[in-house]
């Protein structure tokens, strides 16, 4: 199993679009794909149909024991998407009071990592999607995570959240004695205005080993492909922004010594 969270503590910045690209594409390989919404407003479950205002069951109620995990509890939260291979642990609102009753309690920042080890033989991939805020929720994604995806419009003010992003990053893993290896991922660029161009330089000047040395475009499928509530691919298979995130994933895979097989073809041979 890999497990790459994706967050950034400036919201609007592509993280869901990551999450579910990156998830589809992986999944059309033919991995095996979990999808886990941390996020308290629920983008990812409200992309897939859910809302998470009215949902029963959710990643909440793995954070319902203290800091223990049921057993067998993470699997019966786990729901199917209509794309094959790719399934959701869907998030609810109730996760936004998570802050007040964590307080005190030992282990509340292991849990996703507790939960996700119960599943370690049934998922090739694991993405995480994260709130803004930093808190238990990013903590514990932080903590399960193999590698960081930090998504950044490519735009001034966003260019001052990934400052605060990576000054967390370096107090969670001073905290936790643990280095995690991150990837900085340009978002929503538009070659066309100035302000795109000079924020993509200005992250090329700054972040050269961490950066993705390319950029996911403005793709108007992508918002095509969230009101349908199906992943990218479903849309168009060689829009510009299915381009980059299939780049993006081939290089990934590259980097983190995945040699992006599926795993039916690796048994096959």
């Amino acid at each position: 199993m890999r497990i790459w969270t994706v967050a950034n503590q400036k919201g609007g910045v592509g993280k869901t679009t990551t999450v579910v690209a990156l998830s589809g594409l992986l999944a059309d390989a033919g991995h095996r794909v979990l999808m886990v919404d941390l996020d308290p407003h629920g983008s990812v479950t409200t992309y897939f149909g859910h809302d998470p205002d009215a949902i029963e069951h959710s990643v909440y109620d793995l954070f319902q024991n203290e800091g223990k995990v049921a057993p067998g509890l993470p699997a019966q939260l786990i729901t199917e998407t209509a794309h094959p291979g790719l399934h959701l642990m869907p998030a609810s609102s109730a996760l936004a009071t998570l802050e007040r009753r964590s307080v005190g309690v030992s282990g509340m920042g292991l849990v996703i990592s507790r939960s996700l080890s119960t599943l370690w033989d049934d998922y090739d991939y694991v993405l995480l999607d994260n709130s803004p805020s930093l808190g238990v929720l990013m903590i514990n994604a932080l903590a399960a995570a193999q590698h960081l995806l930090m998504p950044v419009q490519t735009e001034f003010l966003a260019l001052k959240g990934l400052d605060r992003m990576l000054h967390t990053l370096q107090m969670v893993m001073k905290s936790q004695k643990n280095e995690l290896g991150y990837t900085i991922i340009p978002t929503m660029y538009d070659r066309r205005t100035q302000a795109s161009v000079q924020s993509l330089n200005q992250l090329r000047r700054d972040y050269g080993d961490e950066l993705w040395r390319f950029a996911i475009p403005v793709d108007t499928r992508l918002r095509d492909a969230s009101q349908k509530g199906v992943v990218p691919t479903a849309v168009s298979r060689d829009s510009q922004g299915i381009r980059a995130y299939r780049r993006l994933l081939s290089d990934l895979q590259e980097k983190l010594g995945d040699d992006g097989r599926s795993r039916q073809s690796a048994e096959a041979r």
